[in-house]
């Protein structure tokens, strides 16, 4: 069986400006970016996000479910396991701020065009 993103995460990220799916390390982990930059990553059981370093440790220390991520930059990235002791209203704020940390970075061309 196929890997099959979680809907309800999956309808947030997407719904960023310019967000875009693809599958780059196979059919088991979603890739999210925006003007080609990462600022998510699912699997089936969670959900990577680009993070503040220090709301990361905050995070980390809150909730068994928020954990340094895996194969990333644990001071910039988290996993968030679904279905867990995080709040969903706690994930979309981690996917906004994800969002807005990679957007950021990118050049002022296009963050005029988002």
């Amino acid at each position: 069986m196929n890997f099959q993103p979680n809907p309800t995460i999956e309808a947030l990220v997407l719904a960023k400006k310019g967000a875009e799916k693809s599958y780059p390390f196979g059919p088991d982990a979603a890739v999210y970016k925006v003007k080609g930059k990462m600022f998510a990553l699912m699997g089936s059981i969670g959900i990577n996000l680009k993070c503040d370093p220090d709301e990361a440790i905050i995070y980390r220390s809150m909730f068994e479910g928020v954990t340094p991520a895996y194969h990333m930059n644990k001071e910039h990235w988290n996993s968030v396991t679904l279905n867990c002791d995080v709040p969903e209203d706690l994930i979309e704020k981690m996917i906004n701020d994800s969002y807005q940390l990679v957007v950021a970075k990118l050049p002022k061309k296009d963050r005029e065009h988002l």
